[in-house]
């Protein structure tokens, strides 16, 4: 059994969508998926993609990104109820939003959202943003309300205790994690410090994480950390565009 790490699909693009309509129907039967948040804004899309996926593959797992929780709807949303609605898709799909073990090795997925831990945004940031005026939340919460909130949905899953862990979200738990440093304004919304002291917590071996769109792996503090985005169409230089397989069991 194989583990693959992918994120930023972006299906709602038709050349992603094309991509991942024609990976393989029997070449990951008996693999794992991790899916690190962005697959659409689109419910329906976000539902066809964990169709496929769970066809393809022997197990899923997912977490939600800044535009699976994007909420076009108005007056019939907010993103924590179509979280909700997400996991009941998930579920109907067998696609897992929560841990699991196989044998030695467990899976976790760690829900979050940035809280300005890694700097204060800029009223030209908040301008551009989509997530300020896409993403609506319950009244009076903040963006580090709802962070606090996501790594709540964690806390029992820190527990989990094996030889390897390989852990994943969509934000990225360290500025460490940042190799571009021409676009510093947009550090504030790309991820938590508190999400790096979960993972501290957990022991995870490698974590998965997405939103940067910008593939790599590194070591800190000894957690090899991997980003494996598919991207937007045009990045071509940033992102391979492939499914890496991060660890065989």
């Amino acid at each position: 059994m194989r583990v693959f790490a992918i994120s930023d699909l972006h299906i709602d693009y038709q050349e992603n969508r094309n991509w991942l309509d024609n990976l393989s129907c029997h070449k990951y039967k008996s693999d794992i998926i991790i899916v690190a948040g962005d697959i659409a804004d689109d419910p329906i899309l976000i539902e066809e993609a964990f169709g496929i996926l769970s066809e393809r593959f022997a197990e899923v797992f997912y977490v939600p990104g800044n535009h699976d929780l994007w909420v076009r709807c108005r007056g019939e949303f907010d993103s924590l109820m179509k979280l909700g609605k997400i996991k009941a898709i998930a579920g109907n799909y067998g696609v897992r939003m929560e841990p699991r073990d196989f044998g030695t090795l467990s899976v976790v997925p760690l829900y979050s959202w940035y809280d300005y831990s890694f700097g204060k945004p800029d009223q030209d940031l908040i301008n551009v943003w989509t997530d300020f005026y896409a993403c609506r939340w319950p009244e009076g919460y903040d963006v580090k309300d709802i962070n606090t909130f996501l790594l709540s949905m964690n806390w029992e899953f820190i527990n989990v205790k094996n030889e390897t862990i390989i852990s994943f979200s969509h934000f990225l738990p360290s500025m460490e994690l940042m190799p571009f440093t021409k676009r510093k304004y947009i550090y504030p919304v790309m991820g938590s410090l508190l999400l790096k002291e979960q993972i501290k917590n957990l022991g995870s071996t490698i974590h998965v994480f997405g939103h940067s769109h910008i593939n790599m792996r590194t070591w800190i503090d000894g957690v090899l950390y991997i980003n494996n985005a598919y991207g937007y169409p045009y990045e071509t230089l940033l992102t391979s565009k492939e499914l890496l397989c991060i660890y065989k069991i």
